[in-house]
Protein backbone atom coordinates (compact mmCIF):
# COMPACT_ATOMS: atom_id res chain seq x y z
CA UNK A 1 0.00 0.00 0.00
CA UNK A 2 2.86 2.40 0.92
CA UNK A 3 4.50 2.00 -2.40
CA UNK A 4 1.00 2.88 -4.16
CA UNK A 5 0.86 6.15 -2.41
CA UNK A 6 4.77 6.91 -2.88
CA UNK A 7 4.05 6.07 -6.48
CA UNK A 8 1.32 8.22 -6.80
CA UNK A 9 3.40 10.83 -5.25
CA UNK A 10 5.61 10.73 -8.00
CA UNK A 11 3.49 11.84 -10.60
CA UNK A 12 2.93 15.84 -11.90
CA UNK A 13 2.43 17.25 -8.87
CA UNK A 14 0.81 20.38 -9.27
CA UNK A 15 -1.93 19.06 -11.20
CA UNK A 16 -1.98 15.82 -9.13
CA UNK A 17 -2.42 17.97 -5.71
CA UNK A 18 -5.15 20.20 -7.19
CA UNK A 19 -6.89 17.22 -8.38
CA UNK A 20 -7.37 15.22 -4.83
CA UNK A 21 -7.45 17.98 -2.34
CA UNK A 22 -10.22 16.03 -0.85
CA UNK A 23 -9.09 12.71 -1.40
CA UNK A 24 -5.76 13.88 0.41
CA UNK A 25 -8.06 15.11 3.85
CA UNK A 26 -8.58 11.47 4.65
CA UNK A 27 -6.46 10.14 7.18
CA UNK A 28 -3.49 8.11 5.90
CA UNK A 29 -5.46 5.05 7.09
CA UNK A 30 -8.30 5.59 5.78
CA UNK A 31 -7.11 5.88 2.32
CA UNK A 32 -5.09 2.92 2.32
CA UNK A 33 -8.46 1.08 3.18
CA UNK A 34 -9.74 2.68 0.29
CA UNK A 35 -6.97 1.54 -2.02
CA UNK A 36 -6.76 -1.88 -0.66
CA UNK A 37 -10.85 -1.82 -1.51
CA UNK A 38 -9.81 -1.40 -5.52
CA UNK A 39 -6.57 -3.80 -5.27
CA UNK A 40 -9.14 -6.86 -3.69
CA UNK A 41 -10.44 -6.15 -7.49
CA UNK A 42 -7.39 -7.68 -8.64
CA UNK A 43 -6.24 -4.40 -10.04
CA UNK A 44 -1.74 -3.98 -9.51
CA UNK A 45 -0.79 -1.22 -8.02
CA UNK A 46 0.67 0.57 -11.01
CA UNK A 47 -2.79 0.55 -12.92
CA UNK A 48 -4.11 1.73 -9.09
CA UNK A 49 -1.68 4.55 -9.62
CA UNK A 50 -2.73 5.83 -13.28
CA UNK A 51 -6.35 5.27 -12.03
CA UNK A 52 -5.73 7.95 -8.90
CA UNK A 53 -4.01 9.78 -11.17
CA UNK A 54 -6.69 9.88 -13.77
CA UNK A 55 -10.10 9.40 -11.39
CA UNK A 56 -9.38 10.69 -8.46
CA UNK A 57 -13.05 10.65 -7.46
CA UNK A 58 -12.68 6.98 -7.33
CA UNK A 59 -11.29 7.62 -3.69
CA UNK A 60 -14.68 9.20 -2.94
CA UNK A 61 -17.03 7.44 -1.10
CA UNK A 62 -17.42 4.24 -1.12
CA UNK A 63 -15.55 1.66 -4.08
CA UNK A 64 -17.28 3.32 -7.09
CA UNK A 65 -20.30 1.01 -8.59
CA UNK A 66 -19.98 2.20 -12.21
CA UNK A 67 -16.16 1.24 -12.57
CA UNK A 68 -16.63 -1.99 -10.94
CA UNK A 69 -18.99 -2.72 -13.59
CA UNK A 70 -17.17 -1.60 -16.69
CA UNK A 71 -14.23 -4.22 -14.88
CA UNK A 72 -16.95 -6.81 -15.51
CA UNK A 73 -17.87 -6.10 -19.01
CA UNK A 74 -14.19 -6.21 -19.61
CA UNK A 75 -13.65 -9.19 -17.81
CA UNK A 76 -16.63 -10.95 -19.05
CA UNK A 77 -15.75 -10.06 -22.24
CA UNK A 78 -11.97 -11.68 -21.91
CA UNK A 79 -10.05 -8.61 -21.63
CA UNK A 80 -7.12 -8.37 -19.89
CA UNK A 81 -6.80 -5.90 -16.92
CA UNK A 82 -3.70 -5.02 -17.97
CA UNK A 83 -4.55 -3.78 -21.52
CA UNK A 84 -6.68 -1.35 -19.87
CA UNK A 85 -3.81 -0.24 -18.07
CA UNK A 86 -1.58 0.06 -21.41
CA UNK A 87 -3.96 2.43 -22.64
CA UNK A 88 -4.57 4.89 -19.62
CA UNK A 89 -3.59 8.23 -20.48
CA UNK A 90 -2.47 10.36 -16.83
CA UNK A 91 -3.23 13.40 -19.43
CA UNK A 92 -7.01 12.44 -19.47
CA UNK A 93 -9.59 12.08 -17.20
CA UNK A 94 -12.19 9.30 -17.48
CA UNK A 95 -15.70 9.45 -16.13
CA UNK A 96 -16.73 5.71 -15.88
CA UNK A 97 -20.23 6.54 -15.79
CA UNK A 98 -19.86 7.53 -19.11
CA UNK A 99 -17.84 4.56 -20.47
CA UNK A 100 -20.69 2.24 -18.82
CA UNK A 101 -23.22 3.89 -20.49
CA UNK A 102 -21.52 3.87 -23.79
CA UNK A 103 -20.78 -0.16 -23.45
CA UNK A 104 -24.76 -0.60 -22.71
CA UNK A 105 -25.61 1.59 -25.58
CA UNK A 106 -23.46 -0.83 -28.02
CA UNK A 107 -25.27 -3.80 -26.37
CA UNK A 108 -28.37 -2.64 -26.09
CA UNK A 109 -28.18 -1.46 -29.60
CA UNK A 110 -27.87 -4.96 -31.68
CA UNK A 111 -24.79 -6.13 -30.47
CA UNK A 112 -24.90 -9.90 -29.68
CA UNK A 113 -22.04 -10.92 -27.09
CA UNK A 114 -19.56 -11.86 -29.27
CA UNK A 115 -19.45 -8.98 -31.33
CA UNK A 116 -19.30 -6.69 -28.16
CA UNK A 117 -16.63 -8.79 -27.56
CA UNK A 118 -14.58 -8.11 -31.09
CA UNK A 119 -14.98 -4.17 -30.50
CA UNK A 120 -13.87 -4.47 -26.97
CA UNK A 121 -11.21 -6.55 -27.38
CA UNK A 122 -10.46 -5.45 -31.32
CA UNK A 123 -10.61 -1.63 -30.51
CA UNK A 124 -9.84 -0.94 -26.76
CA UNK A 125 -7.67 2.12 -27.04
CA UNK A 126 -11.06 3.88 -28.50
CA UNK A 127 -12.32 3.46 -25.16
CA UNK A 128 -9.75 4.58 -23.30
CA UNK A 129 -8.65 8.01 -25.43
CA UNK A 130 -10.56 9.77 -23.36
CA UNK A 131 -13.00 9.55 -26.38
CA UNK A 132 -15.94 8.80 -24.85
CA UNK A 133 -17.83 12.07 -25.29
CA UNK A 134 -16.48 12.47 -29.11
CA UNK A 135 -17.94 8.90 -29.52
CA UNK A 136 -21.25 10.24 -28.01
CA UNK A 137 -20.67 13.51 -30.36
CA UNK A 138 -20.13 11.28 -33.37
CA UNK A 139 -23.31 9.12 -32.83
CA UNK A 140 -25.02 11.87 -32.17
CA UNK A 141 -24.12 13.42 -35.49
CA UNK A 142 -24.46 10.55 -37.87
CA UNK A 143 -28.06 10.02 -36.26
CA UNK A 144 -28.52 12.90 -37.19
CA UNK A 145 -27.57 12.29 -40.85
CA UNK A 146 -30.05 9.36 -40.76
CA UNK A 147 -27.94 6.49 -40.20
CA UNK A 148 -29.58 3.68 -37.77
CA UNK A 149 -27.99 2.48 -34.62
CA UNK A 150 -27.49 -0.76 -36.44
CA UNK A 151 -25.41 0.65 -39.40
CA UNK A 152 -23.54 3.05 -36.79
CA UNK A 153 -22.73 -0.59 -34.80
CA UNK A 154 -21.56 -2.08 -37.91
CA UNK A 155 -19.54 0.83 -38.42
CA UNK A 156 -18.06 0.18 -35.31
CA UNK A 157 -17.42 -3.39 -35.57
CA UNK A 158 -14.84 -2.44 -39.04
CA UNK A 159 -13.36 0.49 -37.34
CA UNK A 160 -9.80 1.14 -38.76
CA UNK A 161 -6.79 0.84 -36.67
CA UNK A 162 -6.50 4.30 -35.88
CA UNK A 163 -6.75 6.85 -33.12
CA UNK A 164 -10.83 7.81 -32.48
CA UNK A 165 -9.19 11.44 -32.20
CA UNK A 166 -7.91 11.37 -35.57
CA UNK A 167 -10.89 9.64 -37.07
CA UNK A 168 -13.32 12.14 -35.66
CA UNK A 169 -11.12 15.01 -36.92
CA UNK A 170 -11.01 13.51 -40.53
CA UNK A 171 -14.86 13.30 -40.43
CA UNK A 172 -15.67 16.66 -39.12
CA UNK A 173 -12.58 17.71 -41.60
CA UNK A 174 -14.75 16.25 -44.56
CA UNK A 175 -17.92 17.72 -43.52
CA UNK A 176 -16.23 21.00 -43.23
CA UNK A 177 -15.26 20.34 -46.95
CA UNK A 178 -17.81 19.59 -48.67
CA UNK A 179 -19.94 22.30 -46.80
CA UNK A 180 -16.96 24.65 -47.94
CA UNK A 181 -17.30 23.41 -52.16
CA UNK A 182 -21.65 23.80 -51.41
CA UNK A 183 -22.39 20.27 -51.44
CA UNK A 184 -26.04 20.34 -51.09
CA UNK A 185 -27.32 19.40 -47.31
CA UNK A 186 -28.96 16.19 -48.97
CA UNK A 187 -26.08 14.90 -50.87
CA UNK A 188 -23.81 15.20 -47.77
CA UNK A 189 -26.46 13.08 -45.73
CA UNK A 190 -26.40 10.36 -48.18
CA UNK A 191 -22.82 10.10 -48.36
CA UNK A 192 -22.07 10.16 -44.59
CA UNK A 193 -24.97 7.54 -44.42
CA UNK A 194 -23.26 5.34 -47.06
CA UNK A 195 -19.42 5.26 -45.62
CA UNK A 196 -18.50 7.09 -42.40
CA UNK A 197 -15.70 4.46 -42.16
CA UNK A 198 -14.68 6.21 -45.65
CA UNK A 199 -14.52 9.42 -44.67
CA UNK A 200 -13.20 9.16 -41.54
CA UNK A 201 -9.73 7.50 -42.94
CA UNK A 202 -8.99 10.66 -45.46
CA UNK A 203 -7.21 13.17 -44.49
CA UNK A 204 -8.55 15.07 -47.27
CA UNK A 205 -6.33 18.18 -48.93
CA UNK A 206 -7.73 21.88 -48.36
CA UNK A 207 -10.45 22.76 -50.82
CA UNK A 208 -7.98 25.58 -52.45
CA UNK A 209 -5.36 23.37 -52.88
CA UNK A 210 -7.76 20.58 -54.62
CA UNK A 211 -9.42 23.28 -56.70
CA UNK A 212 -5.95 24.29 -58.08
CA UNK A 213 -4.44 20.44 -58.68
CA UNK A 214 -8.17 19.46 -60.44
CA UNK A 215 -8.32 22.31 -62.45
CA UNK A 216 -12.03 22.33 -61.01
CA UNK A 217 -14.73 24.46 -59.86
CA UNK A 218 -16.56 23.49 -56.71
CA UNK A 219 -20.13 22.34 -58.81
CA UNK A 220 -17.82 20.02 -60.57
CA UNK A 221 -16.26 18.02 -57.59
CA UNK A 222 -19.96 17.94 -56.02
CA UNK A 223 -20.77 16.02 -59.25
CA UNK A 224 -17.76 13.64 -59.04
CA UNK A 225 -18.35 12.95 -55.49
CA UNK A 226 -21.66 12.37 -55.84
CA UNK A 227 -21.12 10.07 -58.79
CA UNK A 228 -18.28 8.11 -56.89
CA UNK A 229 -17.43 9.44 -52.89
CA UNK A 230 -14.60 7.23 -53.42
CA UNK A 231 -12.57 9.61 -54.90
CA UNK A 232 -12.00 11.15 -51.88
CA UNK A 233 -9.04 8.92 -50.71
CA UNK A 234 -7.27 10.12 -53.93
CA UNK A 235 -7.16 13.53 -52.34
CA UNK A 236 -5.87 13.38 -49.46
CA UNK A 237 -2.93 14.53 -47.69
CA UNK A 238 0.53 13.22 -49.12
CA UNK A 239 -1.11 12.06 -52.68
CA UNK A 240 -0.79 12.99 -56.08
CA UNK A 241 -3.56 14.62 -57.77
CA UNK A 242 -5.07 13.95 -61.02
CA UNK A 243 -6.46 16.53 -63.23
CA UNK A 244 -10.86 15.71 -62.75
CA UNK A 245 -11.13 15.26 -66.57
CA UNK A 246 -8.53 12.45 -66.38
CA UNK A 247 -10.10 10.51 -63.35
CA UNK A 248 -13.70 11.20 -65.05
CA UNK A 249 -12.51 9.23 -68.27
CA UNK A 250 -11.03 6.72 -66.40
CA UNK A 251 -14.02 6.18 -64.10
CA UNK A 252 -15.74 6.04 -67.70
CA UNK A 253 -14.21 3.67 -68.83
CA UNK A 254 -14.48 0.98 -66.26
CA UNK A 255 -18.06 1.66 -66.06
CA UNK A 256 -18.56 1.13 -69.49
CA UNK A 257 -16.33 -1.70 -69.55
CA UNK A 258 -18.57 -3.32 -66.64
CA UNK A 259 -21.59 -2.76 -67.90
CA UNK A 260 -20.46 -4.38 -71.41
CA UNK A 261 -18.80 -7.62 -69.51
CA UNK A 262 -22.53 -7.99 -67.94
CA UNK A 263 -24.55 -7.32 -71.12
CA UNK A 264 -26.35 -5.27 -69.02
CA UNK A 265 -26.44 -2.94 -72.25
CA UNK A 266 -25.33 -4.88 -75.85
CA UNK A 267 -25.67 -1.46 -77.37
CA UNK A 268 -23.41 1.43 -77.94
CA UNK A 269 -26.26 3.75 -78.11
CA UNK A 270 -27.23 2.61 -74.81
CA UNK A 271 -24.05 3.28 -72.80
CA UNK A 272 -24.67 7.22 -72.62
CA UNK A 273 -27.93 6.66 -70.66
CA UNK A 274 -26.86 3.86 -68.77
CA UNK A 275 -23.69 5.66 -67.19
CA UNK A 276 -26.21 8.21 -66.28
CA UNK A 277 -28.48 6.12 -64.13
CA UNK A 278 -25.59 3.58 -62.60
CA UNK A 279 -23.61 6.47 -60.20
CA UNK A 280 -20.61 4.85 -58.63
CA UNK A 281 -17.07 3.57 -59.82
CA UNK A 282 -16.91 0.22 -61.85
CA UNK A 283 -14.95 -1.32 -59.35
CA UNK A 284 -17.76 -1.16 -56.28
CA UNK A 285 -19.77 -2.27 -59.24
CA UNK A 286 -18.53 -5.51 -59.77
CA UNK A 287 -17.92 -5.66 -55.82
CA UNK A 288 -22.02 -5.10 -55.32
CA UNK A 289 -22.27 -7.07 -57.92
CA UNK A 290 -20.63 -9.93 -56.80
CA UNK A 291 -22.16 -9.64 -53.30
CA UNK A 292 -25.83 -10.63 -54.78
CA UNK A 293 -24.40 -13.39 -56.69
CA UNK A 294 -22.28 -14.75 -53.56
CA UNK A 295 -25.83 -14.86 -52.05
CA UNK A 296 -26.90 -17.59 -54.27
CA UNK A 297 -28.50 -16.18 -57.16
CA UNK A 298 -26.85 -16.70 -60.94
CA UNK A 299 -25.53 -14.04 -62.68
CA UNK A 300 -28.16 -14.36 -65.26
CA UNK A 301 -30.52 -13.53 -62.45
CA UNK A 302 -28.55 -10.58 -60.86
CA UNK A 303 -28.17 -9.09 -64.26
CA UNK A 304 -32.09 -8.78 -64.95
CA UNK A 305 -31.88 -7.30 -61.31
CA UNK A 306 -30.05 -4.71 -62.07
CA UNK A 307 -31.84 -4.04 -65.62
CA UNK A 308 -35.03 -3.44 -63.67
CA UNK A 309 -33.96 -1.80 -61.01
CA UNK A 310 -29.94 -0.35 -61.31
CA UNK A 311 -30.51 1.94 -57.92
CA UNK A 312 -29.63 -1.58 -55.95
CA UNK A 313 -26.25 -0.80 -57.04
CA UNK A 314 -25.86 2.23 -55.33
CA UNK A 315 -25.44 0.44 -52.01
CA UNK A 316 -22.74 -0.54 -49.99
CA UNK A 317 -22.07 -4.45 -50.21
CA UNK A 318 -22.38 -4.16 -46.51
CA UNK A 319 -25.94 -2.65 -46.49
CA UNK A 320 -26.47 -5.32 -49.81
CA UNK A 321 -25.27 -8.13 -46.82
CA UNK A 322 -27.51 -6.73 -44.12
CA UNK A 323 -30.57 -6.42 -46.43
CA UNK A 324 -30.40 -9.92 -48.04
CA UNK A 325 -29.77 -11.56 -44.74
CA UNK A 326 -32.95 -9.71 -43.19
CA UNK A 327 -35.27 -10.96 -46.17
CA UNK A 328 -33.66 -14.97 -45.46
CA UNK A 329 -33.20 -14.38 -41.71
CA UNK A 330 -35.75 -12.25 -40.65
CA UNK A 331 -38.90 -12.44 -42.70
CA UNK A 332 -38.22 -15.82 -43.75
CA UNK A 333 -38.15 -15.65 -47.67
CA UNK A 334 -35.48 -17.34 -49.92
CA UNK A 335 -33.23 -15.26 -51.74
CA UNK A 336 -34.48 -15.83 -54.84
CA UNK A 337 -37.36 -14.10 -54.26
CA UNK A 338 -35.23 -10.97 -55.42
CA UNK A 339 -35.41 -11.86 -58.64
CA UNK A 340 -38.91 -11.02 -58.96
CA UNK A 341 -38.33 -8.12 -56.60
CA UNK A 342 -35.49 -6.69 -56.76
CA UNK A 343 -36.41 -3.06 -55.49
CA UNK A 344 -36.68 -4.76 -51.92
CA UNK A 345 -32.84 -3.91 -52.02
CA UNK A 346 -33.61 0.08 -51.73
CA UNK A 347 -36.24 -0.14 -48.92
CA UNK A 348 -34.53 -0.07 -45.55
CA UNK A 349 -34.78 -3.21 -42.62
CA UNK A 350 -36.47 -0.59 -40.63
CA UNK A 351 -39.74 0.02 -43.25
CA UNK A 352 -39.84 -3.49 -43.94
CA UNK A 353 -39.90 -4.54 -40.38
CA UNK A 354 -42.49 -1.77 -39.18
CA UNK A 355 -44.67 -3.00 -42.11
CA UNK A 356 -44.91 -6.25 -41.18
CA UNK A 357 -44.93 -5.76 -37.49
CA UNK A 358 -48.29 -3.78 -38.36
CA UNK A 359 -49.50 -6.62 -40.74
CA UNK A 360 -49.50 -8.80 -38.27
CA UNK A 361 -50.41 -6.71 -35.31
CA UNK A 362 -54.08 -6.25 -36.97
CA UNK A 363 -54.44 -9.91 -38.21
CA UNK A 364 -53.63 -11.23 -34.80
CA UNK A 365 -56.56 -8.72 -33.65
CA UNK A 366 -58.82 -10.46 -35.65
CA UNK A 367 -59.05 -7.63 -37.77
CA UNK A 368 -60.31 -8.20 -41.90
CA UNK A 369 -56.90 -7.47 -43.62
CA UNK A 370 -56.87 -8.26 -47.75
CA UNK A 371 -53.87 -10.43 -48.06
CA UNK A 372 -50.62 -8.21 -49.20
CA UNK A 373 -47.58 -9.85 -50.73
CA UNK A 374 -44.37 -8.41 -49.41
CA UNK A 375 -43.91 -6.51 -52.18
CA UNK A 376 -47.05 -4.62 -51.55
CA UNK A 377 -46.61 -4.71 -48.01
CA UNK A 378 -43.52 -2.30 -48.26
CA UNK A 379 -44.50 -0.17 -51.46
CA UNK A 380 -47.59 1.23 -50.33
CA UNK A 381 -46.51 5.32 -49.63
CA UNK A 382 -46.91 5.95 -46.24
CA UNK A 383 -50.27 7.65 -46.59
CA UNK A 384 -51.72 4.96 -48.30
CA UNK A 385 -50.85 2.14 -45.62
CA UNK A 386 -51.47 4.53 -42.59
CA UNK A 387 -54.93 5.19 -44.55
CA UNK A 388 -56.14 1.59 -45.57
CA UNK A 389 -54.20 -0.17 -42.59
CA UNK A 390 -53.39 1.15 -39.60
CA UNK A 391 -56.70 3.85 -39.52
CA UNK A 392 -58.47 0.61 -40.18
CA UNK A 393 -58.06 -0.61 -36.22
CA UNK A 394 -59.24 2.27 -33.22
CA UNK A 395 -55.51 1.48 -31.33
CA UNK A 396 -53.99 0.98 -34.62
CA UNK A 397 -52.48 4.64 -34.62
CA UNK A 398 -51.02 4.16 -31.02
CA UNK A 399 -49.45 0.45 -31.99
CA UNK A 400 -48.13 2.68 -35.16
CA UNK A 401 -46.28 4.90 -33.30
CA UNK A 402 -45.10 2.19 -30.28
CA UNK A 403 -43.56 -0.05 -33.62
CA UNK A 404 -41.96 3.02 -35.23
CA UNK A 405 -40.05 3.87 -31.43
CA UNK A 406 -39.42 0.66 -30.83
CA UNK A 407 -37.65 0.06 -34.18
CA UNK A 408 -35.89 3.00 -35.41
CA UNK A 409 -34.62 3.34 -31.88
CA UNK A 410 -33.06 0.42 -31.78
Amino acid sequence: MFCVIMGLQEVRQERFIRKLTEVFRYDYGVLALKLKAYEELGLSQSLMIKLVVCSPYLLIGEVNADFVKVLEILRKQGVAIIRMEEHLSEKSSYDWSKLLSLLNLFGHAGYNEEQLGGLISQHLEIFFEDSVDRIYLLIGFLLKFGSTMNQICSMFLQFPQMKFEEFFSNLRNCFLFLNEIRMEAREIQNIFCSDPLMLGSCRLKKPNTLRLALHAADKRMCKVIQENPQILKKWVMGSKVERLQNLILKSRMLKTKFLLDLGIVDDSNEIGKAVKVFRGSGEKFQERFDCIVEAGLSRKDVCEMIKASPQILRHTKDVLEMKIDFLVNNVGYPVSYLVTFPSYLNFTTQRVELRLAMYNWLKDQGKSVSMLSLRSLISLSDKRFIDEYVNSHPRGPQIWQDLKKEIYDE
